[in-house]
């Protein structure tokens, strides 16, 4: 079943990209006690996620912070490594990476998709969250192939 406003984020190891390495983290405990702009790519480093997707939430940081958003996330079915690579490269410290690298994240809340025809396996779709508190308030989940609904944009808009 897929995760739906009003569910609360469920308890699944997630691994954070620090400075000083893989950090281990409990959802349940991240994402409580604040509001957090949560978006999900297929992959760190490919195309639209690169060009379009990151970019837009480091454009439009201070933008949501305006509108109440505490904290924003990135994630991906990708280890701590990579994610933190990607920030590195094209994101800003205005983003928290959050490594899914089992898809036990997007396994839990019924966001997968199979990737194996490029040679990616399990993923996890492209969408956006407004979590507050651990309880998903917005939902945004893209059809296969597009980037409307999950960009950085349609999430200010919808706050």
């Amino acid at each position: 079943m897929t995760i739906s406003v009003g569910d609360t984020i469920p308890e699944v190891t997630l691994v954070k990209a620090t400075p000083e390495g893989p950090q281990a983290i409990k959802s349940s405990e991240y994402f409580a006690g604040k509001k957090v702009a949560l978006f999900s790519v297929p992959g760190a480093f490919t195309p639209t996620c690169s060009a379009k997707h990151l970019p837009g939430f480091v454009e439009k940081a201070e933008d949501l912070k305006a509108k109440g958003i505490d904290e924003i996330v990135g994630t991906a079915v990708n280890d701590a490594f990579v994610m933190g690579a990607w920030n590195k490269a094209q994101g800003s410290d205005d983003i928290t990476m959050l490594a899914d690298g089992n898809a036990d994240f997007v396994k839990a809340i019924g966001l997968t998709m199979d990737g194996s025809g490029f040679g990616m396996g399990t993923r996890g779709q492209r969408f956006s969250m407004v979590i507050n508190d651990g309880v998903v308030e917005q939902i945004n989940v893209e059809e296969p192939g597009d980037f409307r609904v999950s960009s950085a944009d349609h999430l200010l808009g919808q706050l």
